[in-house]
């Protein structure tokens, strides 16, 4: 490749044939320079010969293999170090993006200053219907907000490459990304989101976050390992908890007027 892309795209993947082609699809329909890079976590099912077929001889799809399986966090962070973009846009297999997600996101981040962008997400079933329920974002998120609530989605995330490079992610025990944000916000203060469904998100039983015991055990690990104590940690999980409640059943349709663009 001749030129740098101004956006890297981290695609991890492991057993996805069910999914990834719409992944795939949804980002080469994007109008940004970008270079997607996917990196396979060991599958044994058809994943690899679907990558294949849309690589082809395609210098903007980089393909990657892991020797032995890593999980999420290191999987994402083995594509950031190969990444050549000034931003790095984080997309699962299993999800996938409206068209303009990218150029949208790159317009705000300039015009904001910010490092990092976010989006709303529309919760989407397992074989990829609307369940009618849409995640909402604030417009702008400060390192105090999101510490009692987590509304950063990893596959909505635009981030400066030279950021996401300082803070790795780690603790595949837990929610690695929220991590990730947190140190993110503590030293940069603030991101930026988009408040519209750009990124449409398959739940699945199988996720970390289907389960959502687990999913609750592997938040409060994330508080433990920011260095917070049990009572910051307790207080913090409890916040988390009632947000998760109002975030699953009460997620609207369409955006409430207060959200809708003015004419």
């Amino acid at each position: 490749m001749s030129t740098v892309p101004v956006v890297s795209v981290i695609m991890p993947v492991y057993n996805g044939e069910k999914y990834i082609q719409k992944a795939i699809e949804s980002v080469l329909i994007q109008k940004v320079d970008f270079e997607l890079i996917i990196i396979d976590d060991c599958s044994t099912d058809r994943t690899g010969d679907i990558i294949a077929r849309f690589a082809g001889n395609r210098s903007d799809i980089i393909v990657l293999k892991n020797e032995k399986n890593l999980g999420a966090a290191a999987t994402r962070n083995r594509g950031i170090q190969k990444a050549r973009g000034e931003y790095i846009a984080f997309l699962d297999a299993d999800d996938w993006w409206m068209p303009k997600k990218l150029e949208r996101q790159l317009a705000l981040l300039k015009k904001t200053g910010l490092v990092l962008c976010s989006t709303a997400r529309e919760l989407m079933t397992s074989d990829g219907r609307p369940t009618g329920k849409i995640i909402h974002v604030k417009r702008r998120l400060t390192y105090h907000n999101l510490l009692y609530h987590n509304s950063i989605n990893c596959s909505s995330v635009v981030v400066k490459r030279e950021v996401i490079l300082e803070f790795p992610m780690g603790y595949e025990d837990s929610h690695e990304d929220y991590i990730t944000w947190l140190k993110i916000l503590r030293k940069y203060g603030a991101s930026c989101a988009i408040d519209e469904p750009l990124l449409k998100y398959r739940l699945s039983a199988g996720s970390k976050s289907g389960n959502k015991l687990k999913s609750a055990k592997m938040t409060y690990k994330a508080y433990r390992y920011m260095g917070f104590g049990y009572v910051k940690s307790t207080l913090c999980f409890i916040s988390y908890a009632v947000h998760g409640v109002f975030k699953y059943q009460f997620g609207r349709r369409s955006l409430p007027d207060k959200f809708r663009r003015k004419k």
